[in-house]
């Protein structure tokens, strides 16, 4: 693999290294404990200059806020999330109860696919109102049949409310229980609940690495989806637009100084026509800022010997994202193993998954791709097993647990199992 250019931070984060504020995330965690509301108020106070007296979003003010939103962007909104329950619904239906089944003789199987109670969205505030994280949140959940749906997002800074695009689309998707809170203190908030915010069961959405640490803090004491760190994609190449490409790479790496956007290429010729592109469009968006820094610090550009050598460093980085814009994809599909989620041809713009196209854009980072998928309807429902077994059934099992119980020395459980057989 040629590099033909290569990060300026050559070191990233591992995961134990990326927070590097577990203690002050553990501080956070126990002030919220320790004092509820009043905690997560004066975390407002203190990161975004909130006089916000209370956590608690009205109704009133959704409705205020939906009432005036654009009606291009709730259109947009509605589209959006159509897409978005359209493809849960169909997840949803892959995964089926189980009817008991007979293994053995006289032992039945079987299994229930049930929801959690409740659950948690973060839907982050800082720079940009991120409309399209409430929708990838929660239309899942509501198809998954999750009964309680609560909502922290934080204070637009300098202010005392959520940026309304978000509240409105919140309460358009049905969303109405939405608290004014952000970062650790909404985690922990969910987690351990306060005053106004009863515990959940599950706390899914991004956020920042205080958002990411306190998730990974209080998982037990709640599920997770998982832990992600900074954004990033992986496009392959043998040919392509060059501009599709450049726009491609920006687009992550706006997101964040430590996005990371790579391009593998089997052509050196595209790679340069993408590079000097780069440069072009840095030199007209409004978030040129960022995006350069991100660019510069931590995008990749490799020319690769052939398809087989790009799809070997596809699989070890593992992407969020992955472009794949090359000759006879469905060649190489079955090949590509860790990824987030795939995007095929030059049309299947990333940002479409972003945003409209209905797959969801909740996907593991840092290499997590390798153990996990990204969100969907299944993050919130649980398979619940079942046994039924007959008197006829129980003499075999009897036989074979109290064998395996008295190889472990566990005489109570060989007990257990042979009660059912003196008794049978």
């Amino acid at each position: 693999m040629k590099v033909l250019k290569s990060p300026r931070v050559k070191d990233r984060a591992s995961s134990s290294d990326l927070y590097g504020v577990s203690h002050e995330v553990r501080r956070i965690i126990d002030w919220v404990v320790l004092h509820g509301d009043r905690a997560v108020l004066e975390g407002s106070r203190l990161h975004d200059r909130s006089s916000r007296d209370s956590i608690l979003v009205p109704v009133e003010e959704l409705q205020r806020a939906h009432r005036s939103m654009d009606p291009e962007l709730l259109e947009a909104v509605r589209y959006a999330a159509s897409n978005v329950e359209t493809f849960a619904q169909r997840q949803k239906g892959a995964l089926m109860p189980l009817e008991e089944s007979e293994v053995r003789d006289g032992v039945y199987l079987g299994h229930r696919v049930v929801p959690v109670d409740s659950c948690g969205i973060y839907i982050p505030g800082g720079s940009y109102p991120l409309i399209s994280t409430a929708v990838m949140l929660a239309v899942p959940a509501r198809v998954a049949g999750v009964g309680r749906i609560c909502a922290c997002t934080p204070v637009r800074r300098g202010t005392n409310s959520p940026d309304p695009s978000v509240l409105g689309t919140l309460y358009e998707l049905g969303v109405t229980e939405v608290y004014a809170a952000g970062g650790a203190y909404a985690v922990a908030a969910m987690a351990h609940g306060t005053e106004s915010i009863p515990p959940v069961d599950v706390i899914v959405g991004p956020g920042n690495k205080y958002v990411t640490e306190a998730k990974r803090q209080c998982f037990g004491k709640v599920g997770i989806d998982f832990v992600a760190g900074p954004s990033e994609v992986l496009i392959i190449a043998q040919e392509g637009d060059p501009d599709f490409i450049a726009w491609d790479l920006l687009a992550q790496a706006e997101h964040d100084p430590d996005a990371k956007g790579v391009l593998v290429t089997t052509s050196p010729a595209l790679a340069r026509q993408v590079m000097d592109r780069v440069e072009t469009i840095l030199g007209e968006i409004v978030t040129s800022p960022v995006a350069r820094s991100s660019w510069e610090d931590h995008g990749e550009v490799l020319a690769a010997e052939g398809m087989d050598e790009a799809v070997e460093f596809s699989n070890r980085m593992a992407p969020e994202h992955l472009e794949l814009m090359v000759q006879d994809p469905d060649r190489w599909i079955p090949r590509l193993r860790n990824y987030g989620a795939l995007f095929i041809g030059e049309h299947s713009a990333e940002v479409f998954g972003d945003y409209a196209s209905g797959s969801n854009h909740t996907l593991p980072t840092a290499g997590a791709s390798r153990y996990t998928g990204g969100l969907w309807v299944g993050t919130f429902l649980k398979v619940l097993t079942s046994q039924r077994v007959t008197r006829e059934g129980a003499r075999e099992l009897a036989r074979v647990s109290a064998l395996l119980a008295q190889a472990e020395g566990l005489m109570a459980h060989r007990g257990a199992a042979l009660a059912r057989s003196r008794k049978g």
